[in-house]
């Protein structure tokens, strides 16, 4: 299997409205996936119940990869994602990632940062809301 990727992950998961969240889920992330945002730690579920709030806020987006590394089951990257929610808010944030691959190439771990480059205030908890 081809590992998964950052752009593959975020666009099935906030950008792609025919593809079902578990289906998504299943595709990029394993059932024992576990990532840290701005130091909160979240499970599977919790990720999934993030992924559901998102959706139900998210309009249209797109994500822009500006550094990307690969060696064996780590991977690295910085990108910038720009949402528009439906209430007309656009923000772009940068997230600065590390993750590890399980063996079949679906993320197992991410830690990421991230850093809101425009937008309104509220938008700075978008990578933690619920």
């Amino acid at each position: 299997m081809t590992p998964t990727d950052i752009t593959r992950a975020i666009n099935d998961l906030l950008f792609n409205p025919g593809l079902g969240l578990a289906e998504a889920l299943d595709r990029h992330f394993t059932p024992d996936y576990r990532q840290r945002t701005d130091g909160v730690w979240s499970d599977r579920a919790a990720f999934a119940q993030h992924m559901t709030r998102l959706r139900s806020l998210v309009r249209s987006g797109h994500i822009e990869v500006h550094d990307e590394f690969r060696d064996g089951l780590r991977y690295a990257d910085r990108h910038t994602v720009t949402l528009t929610q439906h209430n007309g808010r656009t923000s772009r944030t940068e997230v600065y990632l590390f993750g590890q691959y399980a063996p079949d190439g679906r993320f197992q771990r991410v830690e990421e940062t991230t850093l809101l480059l425009t937008g309104h205030a509220d938008d700075r908890n978008l990578g933690l809301i619920k």
